[in-house]
């Protein structure tokens, strides 16, 4: 259900940049740093929202390398501690019992 709003979401914001460019269609002059050019402004406002959604996308990208990176570590603790836990005898929880020195009168 997530996953369809974010595609709901997304189309919407796509239409509404798509109504956007098409009514800007007026050359405009862009300046770079070694000169200046006229582009259409459908063109500018296109290439800006692709620009800032690479950005979004590689900062994402990090993020999510960065997060598997960290869920195998865990994933390899886990499984460490699991056969540590499975080699050692087991510990009774109610504290000694007669067996290791306790008196039948609780003493």
């Amino acid at each position: 259900m997530k996953g369809q709003w974010g595609l709901v979401v997304a189309l919407v914001f796509a239409l509404i940049i798509a109504l956007f460019s098409v009514v800007n269609v007026d050359p405009v002059q862009v300046n770079y740093v070694f000169g200046t050019s006229d582009w259409p402004l459908v063109l500018v406002i296109l290439g800006s929202v692709l620009m800032g959604a690479i950005l979004v996308l590689g900062f994402g990208m990090v993020k999510y390398y960065k997060l598997k990176k960290e869920l195998k570590k865990l994933q390899k603790e886990n499984a460490q501690l699991r056969t540590d836990a499975e080699q050692k005898p087991e510990v009774p929880l109610d504290g000694p019992t007669e067996e290791e020195g306790m008196d039948s009168d609780g003493e």
